[in-house]
C-alpha cells in the first residue's frame, strides 16, 4: 500500500515538473538554440531531484540547500503559472502580437518569482518580535510580573545555523528575559549538524532569571536513544521537560509535554494529578491541540509553535482550518494559548505570509 502511495505521488509531481518545465521551454524556445533543449531538460531533472536526494545523501550538504530552493521555486511556480496561463489565453482574444506578449509574460514571471524569493528570504532570516500582555488571577509567591520570552521552530541545521543561532541569542539577551520557552523543534531532524555547527554551544549563550525550559516536537528525533538527544539539549543551557511537571521556585508550575506524534504521551489529567490549581500553571507544548483539555484541567497559558502559521502563503488558510489557534493569542475564559509562527523554518527558508519571530509575553499576577 505504502509502496503504491509513494509511486502515485512520483508520478504526480513528475507531472507538475513537467508542466513547469514545458512552460520555461515555451518561453525560451525562441531564444535559445534547439540542442539546449537537452540541457534544459538535464537541468530540469536534477533540481526535482534534488530536494529527494538531499532527504538520503547527508554527506552532500549542498544536496539539502539546493533542494530547499528548489522546493521554493516548485510551490511559488504552481500558483503563478495556472495565472499566466489564463492571461496569455486571453491576451489570444486581442490583437496584440502573441509572441511578444509570450515572451514578456516569460520575462515578468521570472522577475515576480526572483522577488517573491528574495522577500521570503528576508522574513526567514529578519526575525521581529511580537509582544503579548496576559493577566493571570493567581497569585506567584513575591512576583507580581514576568518576562517570559518564547522561540519555537527553530530547526537548526544546514540552513538555520550558527548565525540564525547567534541572532536569536542576541535577541533573547536584549530583551533580558525572566523565563525563556522553547516550545518543540529545536533541531531539524538531525542532531549531528546541529552538534557539527557548534549550535548547543551558541545557545548556551542565553541568559535568563528563572532559566531555560523547552518541549521537544516533531523534528527533535534522533536516530539513538532519545535520552541522547535530550542530554545534548541539555549541554545547550536548557532543561528538556519530557512529560514532566516542574515547580519554578514554588512561584508558578511549568508542564512540557511529549510531542503529540510520540504513542507514549501521557494524559495531560496524569500529568497534572499533583500539581496545586492555585498557582499559576504554563504548558508548553509543541503542537496547539487540546486547548479545551488544557482549560478544564486548570491551565493558565499554553505556548505552542508547529503551525509557521502556514510558511508560504497560502497554506495559512490550511493551518487556520486545522487548528482553533493557528497564530497569535487566544483567550477561552481565564485559560490563555499563545502560538508562535516560529523562529526558523522547515524546507526552503522561505516565508511568504508569515515572518520569523521571538514572542515577548509580560506576564502578571493576582495577589495573594
Amino acid at each position: 500500500m505504502f509502496i503504491l502511495i509513494g509511486l502515485l505521488f512520483l508520478a504526480l509531481y513528475g507531472i507538475l515538473v513537467f508542466y513547469i518545465g514545458w512552460s520555461g521551454w515555451k518561453w525560451m524556445k525562441p531564444m535559445v538554440s534547439a540542442r539546449f533543449k537537452w540541457l534544459y531538460a538535464a537541468a530540469l531533472v536534477f533540481l526535482a531531484s534534488s530536494f529527494i536526494l538531499g532527504r538520503f545523501v547527508g554527506s552532500v550538504p549542498a544536496l539539502s540547500v539546493l533542494g530547499s530552493y528548489w522546493l521554493a521555486a516548485f510551490s511559488l511556480l504552481l500558483m503563478l503559472l495556472p495565472i499566466v496561463h489564463i492571461g496569455l489565453w486571453l491576451f489570444k482574444l486581442t490583437k496584440l502580437p502573441y509572441h511578444r506578449v509570450q515572451k514578456w509574460a516569460g520575462s515578468v514571471t521570472l522577475l515576480i518569482l526572483v522577488s517573491l524569493l528574495s522577500y521570503g528570504t528576508y522574513n526567514a532570516y529578519s526575525p521581529v518580535v511580537r509582544s503579548y500582555e496576559i493577566r493571570i488571577d493567581k497569585p506567584a509567591g513575591e512576583l507580581r510580573e514576568l518576562n517570559v520570552v518564547m522561540a519555537a521552530d527553530m530547526h537548526f541545521g544546514l540552513l538555520s545555523g550558527k548565525a540564525h543561532a547567534k541572532r536569536m541569542v542576541e535577541e533573547i539577551n536584549a530583551l533580558k528575559p525572566d523565563l525563556v520557552l522553547y516550545p518543540g523543534d529545536i533541531i531539524d531532524d538531525d542532531l549531528d549538524v546541529y552538534l557539527d555547527q557548534g549550535i548547543g554551544e551558541i545557545l548556551s549563550g542565553v541568559q535568563a532569571t528563572y532559566g531555560v525550559y523547552a518541549s521537544l516536537g516533531n523534528h527533535d528525533k534522533y536516530k539513538g536513544r532519545m535520552e541522547e538527544l535530550i542530554d545534548a539539549l541539555e549541554r545547550s543551557g536548557m532543561d528538556v521537560l519530557y512529560d514532566e511537571a516542574l515547580s519554578l521556585e514554588g512561584k508558578l508550575t511549568l508542564i512540557g509535554r511529549k510531542d503529540k506524534t510520540e504513542s507514549d504521551r501521557a494524559a495531560l489529567e496524569t500529568l497534572m494529578a499533583e500539581v496545586p490549581r492555585d498557582r499559576p500553571i504554563v504548558l508548553i507544548d509543541h503542537q496547539p491541540y487540546g486547548l479545551d483539555i488544557a482549560a478544564e484541567n486548570g491551565v493558565d497559558l499554553m505556548v505552542s509553535g508547529h503551525t509557521h502559521r502556514g510558511q508560504i502563503a497560502p497554506a495559512h488558510l490550511i493551518t487556520r482550518a486545522i487548528y482553533e489557534n493557528d497564530w497569535g493569542h487566544l483567550q477561552k475564559g481565564e485559560f490563555h494559548s499563545i502560538v508562535t509562527s516560529g523562529y526558523g523554518f522547515w524546507g526552503p527558508p522561505i516565508r511568504l505570509g508569515s515572518r520569523s519571530e521571538i514572542v515577548q509575553i509580560h506576564l502578571s499576577f493576582g495577589e495573594g
